[in-house]
């Protein structure tokens, strides 16, 4: 049986954004090292690798603009490197903890907002609540969870 963390709303929110997280890890020893860099002619993302520094940098971001909504002044993750799955996992795990570290610094952080004036705007020009956001964030590993086990089936059929 599954822990679940007690603290409400919040605790859902991390709950299955690590159930997301963990999905993607446990794709990542179907993914062979040549996999991992071969490209296809995708123009966002060329490269299972791609998505996968994609997917670190975005749950960042997503913290970051929190953050940032609440008054700090933090610049937006820089592109990063990622070689190898191992790194890959590791990054993720840190990727997560840095968003737990956020409802440590910030217990009392209200998740609703009805007023679209104080909503967090985002990079790409979106108003979202921290519950939507996180939401948003959660959605965006399993969709790119699944761009990746289509990606695997299409370079099986290439034979990579």
């Amino acid at each position: 049986m599954p822990d679940y963390r007690d603290n409400g709303a919040t605790g859902a929110l991390l709950d299955e954004y690590e159930r997301a997280l963990t999905e993607l890890v446990q794709l990542l020893p179907k993914i062979g090292e040549e996999q991992l860099t071969a490209t296809v002619a995708d123009p966002d993302f060329p490269t299972i690798q791609s998505i996968l520094v994609h997917v670190v940098r975005a749950g960042y971001n997503y913290a970051i603009a929190i953050r940032n909504h609440q008054g700090e002044q933090i610049p937006l993750s820089e592109p990063i490197v990622l070689h190898d799955l191992p790194a890959v996992r590791v990054a993720l795990q840190e990727m997560f903890c840095y968003t737990e570290q956020l409802f440590a610094d910030y217990p009392e952080l209200p998740l609703e907002e009805k007023s679209a004036a104080d909503k967090i705007v985002t990079s790409w020009g979106q108003r979202y609540d921290v519950e939507q956001l996180l939401e948003h964030a959660i959605v965006h590993i399993l969709r790119h969870r699944r761009q990746i086990e289509r990606r695997l089936l299409t370079l099986v059929l290439r034979k990579v």
